[in-house]
């Protein structure tokens, strides 16, 4: 607690001796700067592709999503792509800790696919018809063995159990 505690001191130092300091820790900190916000939704040709160029996309690939006021601005559709874990762990990411590249577009639900969250990868093998066919046929199988091997009965061979026989001594403690 007390290295806590010498550290703000220190930091009120610091900005006590040059304002500076504190604006610019402030902004640091913020965690997103100006060029991370959109742009106001593209109304001409030469906007739209002036957003295309500032995210890095071809014109004939930007799509921006529809300006319906819910503040997405100019910023591309993507669509929903591949979840983070469904990317190679081998290959040589620009941010391999979010398997991704310098200047690669991301969804505005990036938040929804990264290695903690849900993912939609790729379509599973086989319909869910036939998943379900192999779960009724596998328990048709083991119902259809049962009633089969009802009457055939198995257990542990054992011997029959040997009580003392009236009038028979069966050990003494005699010498």
């Amino acid at each position: 607690m007390s290295a806590f505690v010498k550290t703000v001191c220190l930091a009120q130092k610091l900005c006590a001796a040059n304002p500076v300091v504190a604006r610019q820790a402030i902004r640091s900190m913020a965690g997103w700067n100006k060029d991370y916000k959109p742009g106001p939704y593209p109304q001409t040709e030469k906007e739209r592709l002036a957003a295309a160029k500032k995210y890095y996309l071809l014109p004939e690939e930007y799509k921006p999503y529809a300006d319906d006021g819910l503040g997405y601005g100019d910023y591309p559709k993507l669509g929903y792509g591949l979840g983070v874990e469904a990317k190679d762990s081998y290959y040589p990411w620009d941010y391999p800790e979010h398997k991704r590249n310098q200047h690669e577009p991301i969804s505005a639900d990036h938040d929804l696919y990264s290695e903690d969250r849900w993912s939609q990868a790729e379509p599973p093998r086989y319909s869910n018809a036939y998943y379900f066919a192999c779960f009724l046929g596998v328990m048709s199988g083991c119902l259809a063995l049962y009633y089969w091997l009802d009457d055939k009965k198995m257990y542990r061979p054992v011997a029959a159990k040997q009580y003392p026989s009236p009038g028979v001594k069966h050990y003494t403690f005699e010498k």
